[in-house]
Order: structure tokens, then C-alpha cells, then sequence
């Protein structure tokens, strides 16, 4: 069987066409938990309290066992949850429970396993293949949830906007995609947040900048753009703020240094005339970060070979400073800034 989608379950849960078992993992947490619960909630009849079994990573798999064979209460279906069962680091005869748990999959049943904590790569060990295998025998849905598409997710905010009485335009929405990043639980908080702001009305580009919170992430990569542009001040501006907010410094670096990598990718890239697609397959840059590579591949004009490695040689060094002992991080991360921007202006670096 293959890996299905978000919309499979979508449909599975709106005609009430439940599989005996599913299978739920992916990189969104925020849907993983919602269609497991949402599946909890729907294949049920009766009395919750006889017909819907919830289970943790520490429960006994006997339990989990024993209430997957158990006949429902005065009903046709029950429902049985099991998240987060830590199958990598387990007994062999746990992982054999599991497996065997699987198999026992039935009409009477809908046994939902979700890895929402626990990581579970389709692709990558003996383990994860041996699951699928089991839960692909008795017929079971393998679901692979991952972050919604950038259009999917200016959808989202649009509709619940204007279902509170505001206006979110597209490129407004885009934006507090852009600055808070693209996790549903996060975005459904801001939208929360800007719509009481705004009472009724439009919400701007200028209120998101005003109103929402920047992820790590979008913080640094408007300071890696403040030190492409050459603005030395707004950098450290962008800087002391990140600071302020105690972000890690080593997370300030590491998250510029792939900027720069991005960077040197798309260089190398043009000059073998390779395109895009094919640095996203391989590097396997994931759907959600293809932009990674669009916003490098503009960010070129400011480079030539000599400026790369000056950059990237900034960028080491740095590291090893932070990593020494009695570097003070401020003072290092002020430094590299200054440098970075001097290499773009200069071609040339400066001690």
C-alpha cells in the first residue's frame, strides 16, 4: 500500500470509511495530533468510556493489547490510540508486541498508532519497513502528515480572517508565513492574536511586522539580508535583538552559515549549469524549503568566487571561536557581521 496524505484521512473521516488500523507520522505535529484525535472522535459509537482507549509511550503493550481485542460496549466500533511507542529503543519482545498487535487488526477496532515525538522515517531502517509491512498486510492507512504548501496555508489564514470579521490579503498572509514560520499551531496563535488587533478590517503587511512574532529562523535570515545589503547598522540592530530574545549563538551562526551554504550551492550550481530542482533532489532540501534555494540563487549578484570563500572562511572562524573556551558570543557575532559586510563591500577581508 502506499503512503497516502492529509486528504486521504480528510476523506476517511468525512464518508466515516474507517481502516482497521492507522498509521500516522510526518513532520507537522500540530495535524498529526489533529487527525488522531479527530479519528479518535469519529470511529467510535457509544460510550467513550468503554470504547475509546487512549495509550502513551510508557503504557504496557499488553494493555494496548488486550483493549484492541476487547469487544465494544453496546456498540459496533471502538477506537484504540497508541503515541509515541518508542520503537527504536525497545526490548525485542516489545517491538514484537507491536508487531503483533498490528496483526490483530479487526472489524470491531480502529487502532491508531501516531509518532509524533518519536521519530519514524519511512524510508530509513529495518524497524520502520517491518511496521509498514505489518500494517500494510491487514489492510491498514499509512498516512504521511507533513506541513501544508504555502498557497494551502494563505488559504488557511484568509478563511479563518475573514470567519472573524478581518481581511488577510495574500501578501500579508505570505508574509507572517514567511517571518513566523509555516508550523499550523504557531500561525493559528498569530491569527488569533492580529484579528483581536484589528477588531474588523484589513490586516496589513505593516500590522504583521508590528504585531507577530519572528521565528528564529526568519530573524536570521533578515539579518543575513541586512548583511548581503551591505546595512552593517540594521545587522546588528537585528543582531542585539536576537540576543535580547536569547536566541543560542551557535543557532545564530549555524542558521547564517546555511544561508552562505545555500549560497555557494547555487554558485557552483550555475556554473555547471545545474538547475534548482535538481539541488533540491540532491541535497533533498525538503517541498517547504525550496524557497531556500530561490532566495540564494538571487542573493548571487553579491558574490564572486573570492568573496564566497572569504565569507565561508569568516563563517569557520567564527566557529571556532564560539566554540573556545572564554569566547565572549556577543563580541564574536558583532565581528563576523562587520567582516561579512566589508568581504561584500571590499572583496576583501579585514582582521
Amino acid at each position: 500500500m502506499p503512503i497516502v496524505y492529509e486528504e486521504v484521512l480528510r476523506k476517511d473521516i468525512s464518508a466515516k470509511h474507517f481502516a482497521p488500523v492507522y498509521l500516522i507520522f510526518g513532520d507537522d505535529s500540530y495535524l498529526k495530533n489533529y487527525y488522531k484525535d479527530t479519528l479518535a472522535k469519529k470511529s467510535y459509537d457509544g460510550d467513550p468510556f468503554f470504547n475509546l482507549q487512549k495509550f502513551e509511550c510508557d503504557c504496557d503493550l499488553q494493555e494496548v493489547f488486550d483493549a484492541v481485542n476487547q469487544f465494544p460496549m453496546m456498540a459496533e466500533r471502538k477506537c484504540v490510540t497508541l503515541t509515541d511507542f518508542d520503537f527504536e529503543h525497545a526490548a525485542k519482545s516489545d517491538f514484537d508486541r507491536l508487531l503483533e498487535l498490528i496483526s490483530c487488526a479487526n472489524d470491531t477496532c480502529v487502532l491508531v498508532i501516531c509518532f509524533d515525538t518519536v521519530d519514524f522515517d519511512a524510508k530509513r531502517g529495518a524497524k520502520e519497513k517491518k511496521i509498514l509491512a505489518a500494517v500494510e498486510k491487514v489492510g491498514g492507512t499509512i498516512a504521511e502528515v507533513n506541513h501544508r504548501s504555502i498557497t494551502a496555508l494563505v488559504k488557511m489564514l484568509s478563511d479563518g480572517a475573514r470567519k472573524r470579521g478581518c481581511n488577510f490579503g495574500e501578501i500579508a498572509a505570505r508574509y507572517l508565513i514567511e517571518i513566523s514560520g509555516n508550523d499550523l499551531c504557531t500561525l493559528q496563535n498569530e491569527l488569533n492574536k492580529l484579528c483581536a488587533f484589528v477588531g474588523s478590517g484589513d490586516i496589513s503587511k505593516e500590522i504583521v511586522e508590528q504585531i507577530a512574532v519572528k521565528s528564529v529562523d526568519a530573524s536570521v535570515y533578515e539579518y543575513v539580508k541586512q548583511i548581503l545589503c551591505g546595512n552593517v547598522s540594521a545587522a546588528l540592530t537585528m543582531l542585539d535583538d536576537m540576543f535580547f530574545m536569547r536566541v543560542e549563538p551557535m543557532i545564530i551562526l549555524s542558521t547564517a552559515a546555511s544561508s552562505y551554504v545555500d549560497i555557494y550551492r547555487a554558485y557552483t550550481a550555475n556554473i555547471k549549469g545545474v538547475s534548482r530542482a535538481d539541488i533540491a533532489a540532491d541535497f533533498k532540501y525538503p517541498k517547504n524549503k525550496f524557497f531556500l534555494i530561490d532566495r540564494a540563487a538571487q542573493n548571487l549578484k553579491s558574490f564572486n568566487s573570492a568573496k564566497l570563500r572569504l565569507s565561508l572562511s569568516a563563517l569557520a572562524d567564527a566557529d571556532k571561536a564560539l566554540k573556545s573556551f572564554g569566547a565572549e558570543p556577543r563580541a564574536v557575532l558583532e565581528q563576523l557581521t562587520v567582516k561579512l559586510v566589508y568581504i561584500i563591500a571590499k572583496g576583501e577581508s579585514v582582521d
